[in-house]
This record gives C-alpha cells, sequence and structure tokens, in this order.
C-alpha cells in the first residue's frame, strides 16, 4: 500500500514490521502518522484494522462504581477525589451479590465484558474476599472481567489473577511530562511499576489516558509511544476525553478539536494494531458523526450504560440506533 506523505518516515516499512515483533515508537516516527492528511491517516488505521478485527463489530463493555468516593489521591480530573468539592459522597464497598446481579443484567443485554472500578489509592487487605467473590461470581456468568483498583503491589496482583481477573486497568493518564500538571499524590513511575506486577503475574492489562487536560499535541502522542513501547502493548486501550467536572481544577479546561481527538484515536491503532481501542468517556460530547469516524479510526470497544462511575453516558437506545445508522453489531465474547 502506498500512501503519500510529506515525512522521512516510511509508512510501509511500519506496517511490514508490525507482523512480527511490536516495532520500537518514537516521538518522530508517530507525529509523522499524526500529522498525515487526515483521509490518508483514516485508510492507514483502517487498513490496519481489518488486517486485526471485524470491521464492524464493537465490544460491548458495562462499567460499575463498586466503591464511590473519597479518594484520597488528587487527581486534577475525578470527581472522586477527597481533594475537591464536587458533590459526591463517599461510599464503602458494595456488596458482590449486587455486582454480579448487575453483571447479569449487563450481559443480557448484550455486554461481554465486566469493569469494576473502586475509588482507592490501593486495596485494603480487610477488601479482598470480597473483591475476589466479584471476580468469580461475574466469570461466573462467561464474561471477561476487568478491574480498576489503584495501585497494586506484587502480591495483590496475584491474588487477583488467582481469583480469574482478565484484565486490570490501570491508565497513565497522559505523557510523563505533563503528568505532574494533573496529579501530585503518585507518580508517573508508579503508574508503570503497576501495570509491570500485572504482566508479572499473567494478567491482561487495560491502559490508556484522557486528553483534553490542557496538555500539548506532543504530550497526548507521546502517551501513546509510553503504551506502544511497553514490553508488551496493552490488550485494551481507552482513549478519553475529558468530562469537565465542577469542583476539579480541570473545570474550566477547553475541550480537544474533535477531528485531533479522531487524529488520537487512530494513531493508536496504528501503534498498537492488536489491541482494543476503546472508546471510552466523553461520548455524550461528542457527535454521531465524530463517534463514526472513531469507529472508522479503529476504534472497537465501548462502554455502554447510562453512567461511567460518576458521569453520563450515551444511553443504550442511542447507542443501539448509532449502531444500526452504521451497520455495526456488538461483538460476541467468542470473537474477542
Amino acid at each position: 500500500m502506498t500512501i503519500g506523505m510529506n515525512s522521512e518516515f516510511d509508512v510501509n516499512q511500519t506496517m511490514q514490521s508490525l507482523d512480527g515483533t511490536p516495532p520500537r515508537w518514537n516521538r518522530k516516527e508517530a507525529e509523522a502518522i499524526y500529522g498525515m492528511p487526515f483521509n490518508d491517516l483514516l485508510f492507514l488505521a483502517q487498513t490496519i484494522h481489518r488486517q486485526n478485527f471485524d470491521r464492524n463489530r464493537v465490544q460491548l463493555s458495562r462499567l460499575l462504581n463498586i466503591k464511590t468516593g473519597g479518594c484520597p489521591e488528587d487527581c486534577g480530573y475525578c470527581s472522586q477525589s477527597a481533594h475537591y468539592e464536587t458533590g459526591v459522597k463517599a461510599s464503602k464497598l458494595v456488596d458482590a451479590k449486587h455486582v454480579i446481579d448487575e453483571a447479569a443484567k449487563a450481559r443480557d443485554g448484550g455486554a461481554t465484558r465486566y469493569c469494576m472500578g473502586a475509588a482507592w489509592r490501593s486495596p485494603k487487605e480487610r477488601d479482598m474476599d470480597v473483591v475476589v467473590a466479584m471476580i468469580e461470581g461475574v466469570k461466573a456468568l462467561g464474561m471477561e472481567t476487568c478491574m480498576t483498583l489503584g495501585m497494586l503491589d506484587l502480591e495483590l496482583a496475584a491474588r487477583l489473577k488467582q481469583a480469574g481477573l482478565d484484565y486490570y486497568n490501570h491508565n497513565i493518564d497522559t505523557s510523563e511530562r505533563y503528568y505532574g500538571e494533573v496529579i501530585s499524590t503518585r507518580t508517573f513511575a508508579d503508574r508503570l511499576e503497576t501495570l509491570g506486577h500485572v504482566r508479572a503475574v499473567g494478567m491482561k492489562v487495560c491502559c490508556g489516558g484522557i486528553v483534553g487536560m490542557g496538555e500539548e499535541k506532543t504530550d497526548r502522542i507521546d502517551m501513546l509511544v509510553t503504551l506502544a513501547n511497553l514490553p508488551e502493548p496493552p490488550e485494551s486501550v481507552p482513549i478519553n476525553m475529558l468530562i469537565p467536572i465542577e469542583g476539579t481544577p480541570l473545570a474550566a479546561a477547553d475541550a480537544i478539536d474533535p477531528i485531533d481527538f479522531v487524529r488520537i484515536v487512530a494513531l493508536a491503532r496504528v501503534m498498537m494494531p492488536k489491541s482494543f481501542v476503546r472508546l471510552s468517556a466523553g461520548r455524550t460530547a461528542m457527535s454521531d458523526e465524530t463517534q463514526a469516524l472513531c469507529f472508522f479510526a479503529g476504534a472497537n470497544s465501548i462502554f455502554v450504560g447510562d453512567t461511567l462511575l460518576t458521569a453520563g453516558n450515551p444511553g443504550e437506545d442511542k447507542d443501539t440506533l448509532l449502531f444500526r445508522r452504521l451497520g455495526i453489531e456488538p461483538m460476541e465474547l467468542a470473537t474477542q
């Protein structure tokens, strides 16, 4: 395939290297792809997507907040941080039966992956028996399981793996350069350490970031370079558009341009061709046309349901209508 572009970067060579060992990326290469003429970039991303996935199927996941608010971290985007007055009240960990019942409803509604999130810095031993029961119960429903519980040491990661957890989500959020502008209570290196523990015990990694937090274009690109250059790229890469939350430091952040957002989705697909690229938070602010472009750019996973943790999400009826208009069908578990 020949694609013209004003760069020394060889797209053809990169596409060939994707057939074997994942290539090592640098910013210059990633910027060259990101800056391609828009139609060429989408064509490249869609071509790579078709080589690795069914072009007209999208994975449906459901996310449940299993412990809300009171988090000691100061992530500048988060409504659940104890540092900010956002109106979100802290709650205790919900019981396992409630989670399993909700997962069954999600499965019956077409979701094949169930994601559970807790507003913790790190899980505490006193909560682990309930967490394990959640994992085992959701697995028994025939669903993939994913959790995001904060930082993990090797022992906690091993316990989650033993319980049967398929994916662990721990986003790096942004570039290493910009990270300190958003979060001060843990470091970029802390994030990578948790990802290393998850890999060490044999779990799959779900890791992406948030765009529209006031970062530069190069920060978005560097975030993807970091992910693609991990010893193994994440099997799932959520790309979140910031949802400004009143009371947080980023409440007044300028929205990212939709075309720039689609470019990041396309770049993620090119750089991590075998990963699920998840169109995550922020879909309520996206037009149907923007979402359609994201699917064409290689996004093939979304969260369904009316809420994502504490933020809004398009309702299932709206997603069903959009899928029908685009000829997209939900992905079945056996194809994942």
